[in-house]
This record gives structure tokens, sequence and C-alpha cells, in this order.
């Protein structure tokens, strides 16, 4: 491993407590890493939008990786660096996937979050984010209308409810789709090429950055890509085995101030 020039950080279930906010002491931790200069981006499933007020909240104006990769766009002028769409034929035949199956589901497109009608798990899932929703009735016929490729669709359902569901569209377009969940009530669909390593990828070739010289934090399965890139990989206490055994190193809960402890350990020795 390289020295650190990049940290790039997860936010739910990483810097994010489970009441959603960045504790104290890693906004503090941050600041003294960046004062190093080093870089520390975000690199999260979000959307833009859902992203952004937390960079701001931390004074990052840099690229941000979001839409689990998807796209990289810049927090301050908010200039799109680099997107994969989901092709619009795929994403119709997403939708009636999960239709079959009776689902809520939220579809994304231009940074706003779009559903057929709104309910409690999209109401539930809209909270979290801290975005609007928009409904817009028969989402096939409004896809039509747009002719504009998502650049996501999520189903919304309690996690066992959501393996069939899964496991058939696996079966049938399983080749043309990145599948993945950020948590385990949200079945996230996007662009083959897509996953938070490539976002990672793309960030650090903009930026001339080495990958032993990145330091990644998650705690989920869509980060198993990006810790693969990395240099060195941190895994939170909260996340599943399958992660924590990916990962080079593993930290504290994102309750028990895990981000602050590892920047602490590897950059900033305390």
């Amino acid at each position: 491993m390289g020295r650190i020039r990049l940290v790039a950080l997860d936010l739910d279930g990483t810097l994010l407590t489970d009441q959603v906010v960045i504790e104290p002491q890693a906004k503090e931790a941050i600041r003294r890493v960046r004062e190093k200069g080093i870089t520390v981006t975000l690199a999260t499933g979000r959307m833009f939008s859902s992203a952004r007020p937390y960079a701001e909240e931390l004074g990052l104006a840099l690229p941000l990786i979001v839409y689990h990769g998807a796209q990289v766009r810049h927090s301050g002028t908010g200039e799109v660096l680099f997107e994969r769409t989901l092709p619009l034929a795929l994403a119709r035949r997403l939708v009636n996937h999960i239709r079959a199956f009776g689902f809520p589901y939220n579809v994304y497109l231009g940074d706003r979050l779009y559903v057929e009608s709104i309910q409690e798990e999209n109401e539930a899932y809209a909270w979290r984010a801290g975005v609007d929703l928009y409904p817009v009735g028969d989402m096939l016929a409004f896809l039509q209308e747009q002719q504009q490729e998502p650049l996501k669709i999520v189903a919304l359902q309690e996690g066992p409810r959501l393996d069939p569901l899964e496991a058939a569209i696996r079966r049938e377009v399983g080749d043309r789709v990145y599948i993945t969940r950020s948590l385990p009530q949200y079945l996230e669909m996007l662009n083959p090429e897509v996953n938070k390593g490539r976002g990672l990828q793309a960030l650090a070739e903009m930026e001339g950055i080495r990958s032993e010289e990145i330091m990644v934090f998650g705690d989920s399965y869509n980060d198993i890509q990006m810790f693969r890139y990395a240099g060195l990989a941190v895994a939170m206490a909260n996340a599943p085995a399958e992660v924590r055994a990916a990962a080079d190193y593993v930290t504290a809960s994102n309750n028990e101030g895990g981000v602050a402890r590892a920047l602490e350990h590897f950059i900033l020795g305390g």
C-alpha cells in the first residue's frame, strides 16, 4: 500500500449512524485528514441530491461517487463527470418484473425519484434519503413519454421477500443488469458496467491517483467491488460476515465511531 491520497466513504451504515447523522468525532477526523492534503469523498448508492447535503456538511466541494458508481458528479458545480444509465427497454422490462410481484419501487431520472403511487415503503425511503417523491401513475407510460434512460431502479420490500424477485431477474436478464443491495430491503438495479469500484476507478483516473493510494470504508455487499479496487479496505463491525471478510481491516460499528477510529489508526496516528 502506498501513501494514502484519497479516502472514499460509504454513507448508510458507515459514515452515518442509525439515526442518519454524521457523528462529531467523524467530522473532526475527516477535517484533520483533509488538513494533511488527503482528498475525502463519498461513495454511495444514494442519488446525488441525497448525498450532496452530507458533502456540504463536511465542507467537501469535489466529485462524489453516487448511484453505486453509475454517476460521478461534482458536489460544488453539479457537473456530471461520468455516467452509465439503464437502457430504456431493459428498464421497462424490470418494471414489469417488479409489478408482477406487487412490490413498491423507485425509478431515478434526472436526479429525481419517481414512483407509480406513494406507498409506505416509498415514503420511508424518501425520508431516509431526504428527497421528494414524484408520483406518475403508470410508470411504463411515463418512461415511454420521457424517452430518458434511468440511472437505477429499486424494488422496496422486506429482505427475504425480495429474494424470489432477485432470482427471477437474474435468470432472465442477469447478464444485462447490475443487481445489488445497499440495505436488505432495497433491491437495486443498474447498468451492468456499474459498481462502486468502477466509479472509484473513474474518479481516481480523473485525479491521477493510483489504486494503492486509496482507502475506502463500507458496510454492505455493494462495497465489495470498491474494496477490491482500493489499496486499503475498511469494513464496519456492523457489516455482514462476507463483507468483513472482503476487507483488509474491520473497525468499530457505524454507531461506535468506526470511521474516526480507523482514520486515527491508519492516517492520523492517534
